[in-house]
C-alpha cells in the first residue's frame, strides 16, 4: 500500500456509514403534507360535485311533479288535493324523495286560489317546493325553487 491508499482507507473508516436507501424525516413530512393538501382539495371537490348532483335531481323532481300537476288539471279540470293523488291517478309512479331532506314527506305545497263560483270545491295543489332550509350555490334557498 502506498501512502495515498492508507489515507483513503482511514477516511472511509473514520466516517459514520449512512444508508443510501432511506428518507429523512423532513422528506417524509413534506410528502405527507402534500398528500394531505391534495386529499383535502379532492374532498372539497367531491362534496361540491355531490351537491351539484343533488341540485340537478331537485330540479328534475320539481319539473316532473309540476308537470304531473298540470296534466292532472288538464285531465280533470281541478288541481290534485294531495301529492298522493298524482300517484293514485297514474301521473307519477311514486312521490320522489327530496334530495336534501331525504324524505318524500318534506315537500311543501301551495294551494290554488278557491273558486269563487264554487265555494264547496277544495282548491287543491297548484305548486310544490322543496322542504329544505339549505341554500344553493347560487345563493337562493332550495325552498324558493
Amino acid at each position: 500500500m502506498t501512502g495515498t491508499d492508507t489515507l483513503i482507507c482511514r477516511t472511509r473508516a473514520g466516517r459514520p456509514r449512512r444508508s443510501a436507501s432511506g428518507f429523512t424525516i423532513i422528506e417524509l413530512l413534506v410528502v405527507i403534507s402534500i398528500i394531505a393538501i391534495l386529499a383535502g382539495m379532492a374532498m372539497a371537490q367531491y362534496k361540491n360535485s355531490v351537491t351539484h348532483a343533488e341540485e340537478a335531481v331537485l330540479h328534475t323532481d320539481l319539473f316532473r311533479m309540476r308537470d304531473a300537476i298540470d296534466q292532472y288539471f288538464a285531465d280533470k279540470q281541478e288541481y290534485p288535493p294531495t301529492l298522493e293523488a298524482l300517484v293514485t291517478g297514474g301521473y307519477l309512479r311514486q312521490i320522489p324523495k327530496d334530495p336534501f331532506t331525504g324524505t318524500a314527506e318534506s315537500w311543501t305545497t301551495e294551494q290554488a286560489e278557491p273558486d269563487p263560483t264554487n265555494p264547496a270545491d277544495q282548491p287543491g295543489i297548484i305548486n310544490v317546493r322543496s322542504g329544505s332550509d339549505r341554500t344553493a350555490f347560487d345563493g337562493t334557498r332550495y325552498a324558493d325553487w
